[in-house]
């Protein structure tokens, strides 16, 4: 049944900029009996919303530091606002979803990180309802889940999106993660001419980063895509949302974005 199924993660400002076509895909690949798995992020839209409610916000190593305030906005943003945006944008397409976070059903149980005294309310996968996600996909729906955790008193936690993609797919026995974004891969000049590599390794990525080859807005997209790689997961493709037929084209074998692998 896995093979049935892929995980996709997107940020929430790269789903909200996909083209109409990016949808029809979806659906297209739904009525095929190829039903993607969502996970989305929503790091900027937190952002804003929480510069708007006057509340501050800081990172620490890539972690929002996260209390209860923080985390009002988190679920409000996630679980609300784009959570249902994405469904919206895949009803119109034609297709089926249902949006859930994962407190829904216990469906992400957590506990807090361990830098924990550092950046609070942060926390990381325990254990996926794959039963959940399972029972809606054989019903037809393509669900749609915003990375907020619970644990067993009812405590919530802001997920990061990448580890929440990794766990998710991982816990599906999916050996294969989509992660959409707006670049075409990681790029490497060659020959003074910028080409995607179409497959790396987690440690060449390593090395690409100490020397300068990945820079800049790259390098939090190339990580994050790295942290997916867990449990079963042992492969990664970074793609572009905007190439026509980028998903259909990646499931089907062709060389498209670049596959991060595990060696």
């Amino acid at each position: 049944m896995a093979n049935n199924w892929f995980v996709m993660k997107c940020g929430g400002s790269t789903l909200a900029a996909l083209p109409e076509p990016f949808f029809a895909e979806l659906r297209q690949l739904q009525e095929s009996g190829t039903i993607p798995v969502i996970v989305h992020g929503g790091g900027p839209a937190i952002s804003s919303t929480l510069e708007k409610l006057g509340i501050e916000t800081e990172f620490v190593n890539g972690l929002r530091k996260t209390n209860e305030a923080v985390l009002d906005v988190v679920e409000m943003v996630l679980s609300g606002q784009i959570n249902k945006e994405i469904v919206r944008k895949v009803q119109q397409a034609g297709a089926k979803a249902v949006g859930l976070s994962g407190v829904d059903g216990l469906l992400i149980e957590a506990e807090p990180v361990p830098n924990a005294h550092e950046v609070g309310l942060v926390g990381n996968v325990t254990n996926v309802n794959a039963g959940l996600v399972r029972g809606l996909i054989d019903l037809g729906y393509m669900p749609v889940i915003a990375p907020v955790g619970i644990d067993a008193r009812g405590q919530r936690y802001n997920i990061n999106a990448d580890t929440a993609a990794g766990a998710v797919a991982s816990r599906l026995g999916v050996e294969r993660m989509i992660v959409v974004t707006d670049v075409p891969g990681i790029m490497r000049t060659v020959d003074g001419e910028k080409r995607v590599l179409p497959q790396v390794t987690v440690s060449e990525i390593d090395e690409m980063i100490a020397s300068g080859e990945i820079y800049g807005g790259m390098i939090p997209k190339v990580k994050a895509a790295v942290q997916c790689i867990t449990g079963d997961v042992r492969e990664v493709v970074i793609v572009d949302g905007a190439r026509p037929g980028v998903l259909t084209a990646v499931l089907g074998g062709e060389p498209v974005g670049t596959r991060i692998v595990k060696a």
